[in-house]
């Protein structure tokens, strides 16, 4: 009962229960809770059983592999290492596979970053070797008993058509073979048959190839980790050649201060209790004053910011213990909608009464979609410091790029596609400032200029009480000749066109898209100029 009522405070959701055993859920955040033996190792930290980092004890094992320079052409990284210890029965053995295939589709991507294989070691001659070859050689493959060439697993096996495509049409397929040429992995695709695991499997080899170094140290990490909680001694394999390096499992340090704690928790814990707090999810932490250091495990790579580590604290010294403040007095004041809210209002329920359809992206994007597929020029981009994904780097400045993803996304569903969307963007110059713009785009075979300016003209007489005229006006992402700027009250507050063909073909879009965008920051000052001048009347009486 006990483990059945911290499992939620690490976070993990109760799904069901039978008699002997309980179904849960895990955060994608949090892939080394993908086991049993993960959520373990969190329990011994909230039970005190255990506290700090776990010592996985990591040894020199006189393994290693090498890589050939071809690789970085196609699949350029890879980092092993060996386990040996308890013969795993068939629990265990789907567990580790099952968590295998979670690491596939989270930081893997579907194995475009990464790919694990697990091998039984035993039989397997050392160094090897990650090298490329090419689609005619033959092995045997996983749950096949004679040969087939890369090639024929290309074109017929599963594996082999879905995750061939990964290789981007190359010429070279990777190759991991042992000291004696025995072919053990062809990775993104498939593994061999001579290493596969079983439950007679006493010691494994665990290899992870991908396109991004830090990503797949993630993943070893967090296998190492499960490992080692089933019971595993750990070995080092010594990785060399192609920008190829040995994985260190290096700890971080993150400072944080417990004026913070206390502001975002609402406890005056001492600098002693943090610490001890810290230890119980399973991080190490040192006392200098009032500030305290934590040191980070290789696979908490969860762990951004200092937010992150209020969270641990919390977690650690017990949410249950947490109880609410009492409440402020009631409010004496009637609360009511701002009138930028009510003209969102009026905007969304006119754009939907209109047959469009709200989008909601993220206000984080890339430099390709925001830029590169519109003909935009990037030297005014505002990037995020520390980004952890290429997806996620670059603030937006127009809704229009995001509202163009949309439709390239839903190429194959049924037309017309009419969507919008009310966001905010972000303003460069001096300090970053946000705006609220409305965008919209009609996709079918006749959508025009003609069309979308009806809807603007709409959307500005009946929700925001004003006029709007267009101007001839050129944008790199619309077509020449079929653009114009939208002005109101005398101000340029947006544009309005067809969008041009080179921007459709870079995302695939054989229909035309009429679109439009506009900025609502008038809006605001408008409100606030009438609220300056009704004030300066009231005074004047």
């Amino acid at each position: 009962r006990e483990i059945l009522n911290t499992l939620p405070y690490l976070g993990l959701d109760i799904e069901g229960q039978t008699r002997t055993s309980t179904r849960i859920e895990y955060s994608p955040n949090r892939p080394d809770y993908s086991t049993e033996y993960g959520v373990a190792i969190g329990l011994q930290g909230l039970l005190g059983v255990s506290s700090g980092i776990p010592d996985m004890g990591i040894r020199d094992g006189g393994y290693s592999i090498h890589a050939d320079r071809s690789v970085s052409r196609v699949r350029p990284y890879v980092t092993c290492i060996v386990a040996r210890g308890p013969r795993m029965d068939d629990h265990s053995l789907r567990q580790v596979i099952a968590m295998q295939e979670d690491l596939h589709s989270g930081l893997g991507r579907g194995r475009r970053r990464l790919a694990i294989g697990l091998h039984d070691l035993d039989g397997i001659s050392f160094p090897l070797r990650y090298s490329t070859t090419t689609p005619d050689h033959r092995f045997i493959p996983l749950h096949y008993t004679t040969e087939s060439s890369i090639l024929d697993l290309l074109k017929s096996h599963p594996a082999g058509i879905k995750y061939g495509q990964l290789l981007d049409g190359s010429e070279l397929v990777p190759l991991i073979t042992d000291a004696k040429g025995t072919t053990l992995s062809v990775p993104p695709i498939i593994n061999a048959a001579a290493t596969t695991m079983t439950t007679n499997t006493r010691n494994i080899l665990v290899e992870v190839t991908g396109t991004i170094h830090h990503t797949i140290e993630d993943a070893l990490s967090t296998i190492s980790l499960t490992l080692y909680g089933a019971g595993f001694d750990l070995y080092m394999v010594e990785v060399s050649g192609a920008g190829n390096s040995t994985p260190e499992f290096k700890t971080r340090k993150m400072s944080i201060d417990k004026g913070l704690i206390h502001d975002t928790i609402g406890l005056e814990l001492s600098v002693s209790k943090i610490a001890e707090s810290l230890g119980r999810s399973r991080l190490d932490a040192r006392v200098y004053g009032d500030r305290i250091e934590c040191t980070i495990p290789r696979h908490r790579f969860d762990i951004l910011g200092r937010m992150d580590l209020v969270e641990e604290v919390a977690l650690g010294y017990g949410i249950d213990k947490i109880q609410p403040a009492s409440p402020p007095p009631p409010s004496r004041t009637l609360g009511q909608a701002s009138p930028l809210s009510s003209d969102l209002g009026r905007i969304r329920s006119i754009m939907t009464g209109m047959g469009y359809l709200e989008a909601v992206n993220s206000g984080l994007t890339s430099l390709q979609l925001l830029y590169q597929r519109t003909n935009r020029d990037p030297s005014d981009a505002i990037p995020v410091l520390n980004s952890k994904s290429r997806e996620h780097c670059i603030l937006r400045d127009l809704l229009l790029p995001g509202i163009i993803s949309n439709l390239a996304g839903n190429i194959h569903e049924q037309y017309p596609q009419r969507i919008f969307e009310v966001g905010k963007v972000f303003c460069g110059g001096g300090s970053i400032r946000e705006v609220v713009h409305l965008c919209a785009a009609s996709s079918h075979g006749g959508a025009s200029f003609s069309e979308v300016r009806s809807i603007i003209q709409s959307v500005m007489r009946y929700a925001l009480h004003a006029g709007c005229r267009t101007v001839p006006y050129t944008h790199p992402t619309l077509e020449p000749g079929r653009s114009a700027s939208i002005i109101v009250e005398g101000r340029n507050v947006g544009m309005i066109g067809e969008v041009a063909r080179s921007v459709l073909d870079a995302s695939r879009i054989r229909e035309r898209v009429a679109a439009f965008e506009i900025s609502l920051d008038w809006i605001r000052r408008r409100g606030a100029g009438m609220r300056g001048r009704a004030a300066g009347s009231s005074t004047a009486l």
